[in-house]
């Protein structure tokens, strides 16, 4: 059988082959150290074995992953090296020429509608992060993707659904890649999560190549335990499989549904390897969720990704820690009652393989809970969870029309730590309405009721002229309330806890302030009122 790891240099600035470079102990030892360590080890570190969280390499690297492991079990390094037959004939440290790459990464590059922007470049590029890595790793290579999709355009196919988490496409066979024997027959590329694509295949390739030498039986422990790997570092994987159907089989344009792939009797595709892409946490999210968590908002995380790595990607986040350890899967909440995810999702922060269905039941049990919810979304799917959350956020620029209509607010630059932004800003908002209230309101009321004191006292004139009653609104109102408005954030105005359901804008501590605030300043203009009448009667005695 053949083993080998790949992994590609995307920032290279010559595109050759060199930069795909054969190193089976890539991404291949994290696993087992881990095995060894305690969960509350692993908790406390997380898994970027020592690293701060949400740290990235520079090189955004792109692991393939294809076929056996480096050693089977029971065997040590030196027998397996030893006993390991190795379809490919590079050695470790080597690289693999160009028809090698075009050929193990054919899935990802036709069925795929993505595109590069220019010169491989992230300025104009189209579609998935996930799906474009895999282009832009065999760009990187040399091979002219566009050419190759020309002369391999699209038959049919089954467009991806986060339903069923994979998409597949059908063209014609090309000799360069499908080599001989494909006569009367088309090709079908399916990508999409491995844990689905590894259900309907039985068999798998040898160094990426279909040839009938080169294909053999299905190791599905090895892989599932290659996916638990990968996944463990936090990588997205997708996994790459082939078929091949008769030419009768599929019309051009054909409307196609998942079970083209997934409905037939017997499992029939060949697994032809893994593609894993780091896509690291931004440093100014992870710094958000932390103070988030310090102002008393739970922070959890919905999800397409496998579960390992979606564990992961919550570690580097510091959304699993001794409280909320574990995650929670798609269909295992499917099989949950409702009081039953009700106590899910107060002991889970992170939600794996999330349907559209899962979003909309986490948000209403959260809901039942007593809690305030917000849900972001992007995608048509999300739209529902988005108008059924307390607030729904969408993206502003990768959201589609359909999730900006349903929320109520938009992130403009699609961060989330924006939305940590706007909770501070909001709590400044509300802390320095109270303080004008707590300004104005004794101001206003003062000037009313000295008015009304003095008649009821039987003064002859009012206390308050209307020129002075304007001048007191001008320094007074005006003017201390926009230095009020304005004022910045209190210290430690994020270390509070969220205000309570239905907390008035005025409760019973500002009431009581307003009112000894307004009793004071109308006794003290009332008060000196009288004074000044008494002092002037008192003058005018004298004089007489």
């Amino acid at each position: 059988t053949s083993d080998s790891r790949y992994k590609i240099d995307v920032n290279s600035a010559d595109r050759t082959a060199d930069n795909f470079v054969r190193d089976d102990t890539y991404m291949a030892e994290r696993a087992k150290h881990q095995l060894k360590r305690s969960v509350s080890q692993v908790i406390k570190d997380g898994t970027g074995g020592g690293k701060r969280r949400g740290a990235a390499n520079q090189s955004n690297h792109f692991a393939v992953t294809d076929l056996h492991s480096v050693h089977k079990d029971g065997e040590d390094e030196e027998e397996a090296e030893t006993k390991k037959e190795v379809a490919n004939p590079e050695a470790q440290g080597t690289s693999p020429d160009q028809q090698y790459v075009k050929a193990a990464l054919a899935g990802g590059i036709l069925c795929s509608k993505c595109v590069l922007g220019e010169n491989g470049g992230r300025e104009g590029e189209i579609g998935n992060p996930t799906e474009l890595s895999i282009l832009r790793a065999v760009y990187m290579t040399g091979v002219d993707i566009e050419d190759l999709k020309k002369d391999s355009p699209i038959v049919a196919e089954v467009p991806f659904s986060s339903e069923y988490k994979f998409m597949a496409t059908v063209h014609e066979p090309t000799p360069e890649i499908d080599g001989d024997g494909c006569d009367g027959k088309l090709i079908v590329h399916a990508k999409g999560a491995p844990d689905r694509m590894l259900k309907v295949c039985n068999k798998q390739a040898k160094g990426g190549s279909l040839k009938a030498e080169d294909v053999e039986d299905i190791d599905e422990k090895y892989w599932t335990e290659q996916i638990a790997t990968l996944s463990s570092h936090g990588l997205r994987v997708i996994a790459l499989t082939r078929g091949t159907i008769p030419s009768d089989e599929v019309t051009q344009d054909q409307a196609l549904g998942p079970e083209f792939v997934n409905g037939r009797d017997q499992p029939w595709l060949t697994f032809v390897g893994l593609c894993a892409i780091m896509d690291p946490p931004r440093p100014e999210c992870v710094q958000a969720i932390s103070e988030a968590k310090r102002a008393g908002v739970r922070v959890a995380m919905i999800t397409g990704d496998h579960k390992d790595t979606a564990t992961a990607i919550g570690h580097m986040l510091g959304l699993v820690d001794e409280q909320y350890s574990e995650a929670v899967t798609g269909p295992e909440m499917d099989a949950m009652s409702d009081d039953e995810l009700k106590a899910a999702v107060m002991t889970h922060n992170v939600f794996a393989r999330a349907s559209p269905q899962n979003k909309i039941r986490i948000v209403k049990a959260l809901q039942a809970q007593g809690q305030i919810s917000s849900m972001t979304g992007d995608g048509v799917n999300d739209a529902p969870a988005l108008k059924a959350a307390d607030m729904g956020v969408a993206m502003g620029k990768e959201g589609t029309d359909v999730a900006r209509e349903a929320s109520e607010m938009i992130l403009a630059d699609d961060n989330f730590a924006t939305i940590v932004t706007a909770v501070r800003e909001g709590r400044v908002v509300w802390d320095n309405l109270r303080k004008i209230l707590l300004v104005n309101t004794p101001i206003n009321n003062a000037q009313g009721m000295s008015v009304l004191f003095g008649i009821v006292c039987g003064l002859p004139d009012t206390p308050l002229t209307a020129i002075q009653v304007l001048y007191s609104n001008l320094i007074c109102a005006v003017t201390l309330g926009f230095v009020c408005a304005i004022e910045p954030a209190e210290d430690g105005i994020m270390d509070q806890p969220p205000r309570k359901v239905g907390k008035r804008l005025i409760g019973r501590y500002l009431f009581l302030r307003i009112a000894l605030a307004t009793a004071t300043l109308t006794c003290a203009v009332v008060g000196s009122v009288f004074w000044a009448r008494t002092y002037q009667v008192g003058m005018s005695d004298e004089d007489a």
